[in-house]
């Protein structure tokens, strides 16, 4: 296969949550309210460090449109979808766009949050929760 080279992102960016690697930079999201089966997920304008699937054409509660699938070229888990085509011309502002599932990806500033929280934690023992 060869080696992997990947992309660094400076800035706040979200991660693989199976492996960390970077996938996207926050000021590329451009939506927060997509769903899936699994529940929400957001649409990227970009994404880095993935290998995209076959074209297959899916039924979504939006239409009928071609994508493919996104998986991280690292560890090789499914993240999400990219429209290639939209069917419905109301869909059309979708294509070239990637949707990452929410709980497949990790945001680095929630977690730098949390890392901050625990180095600093005394005994009076508090509740960590996670963001997701």
């Amino acid at each position: 296969m060869g080696r992997v080279f990947l992309v660094d992102l400076d800035g706040r960016s979200y991660r693989c949550r199976f492996c960390r690697t970077p996938l996207a930079l926050a000021d590329h999201v451009l939506s927060r309210s997509f769903n899936c089966s699994q529940g929400r997920a957001y649409l990227f304008s970009n994404v880095v460090n993935i290998t995209l699937g076959d074209q297959v054409e899916r039924l979504m509660l939006s239409g009928l449109h071609t994508v493919e699938d996104i998986f991280c070229c690292c560890c090789g888990q499914i993240l999400g979808w990219k429209y290639v085509v939209a069917h419905d011309k109301n869909e059309i502002y979708k294509e070239g766009k990637f949707v990452l599932e929410r709980w497949r990806i990790v945001d680095d500033v929630a977690e730098e949050l949390n890392l901050d929280a625990r180095a600093g934690s005394s005994d009076t023992g508090s509740s960590d929760t996670e963001n997701a």
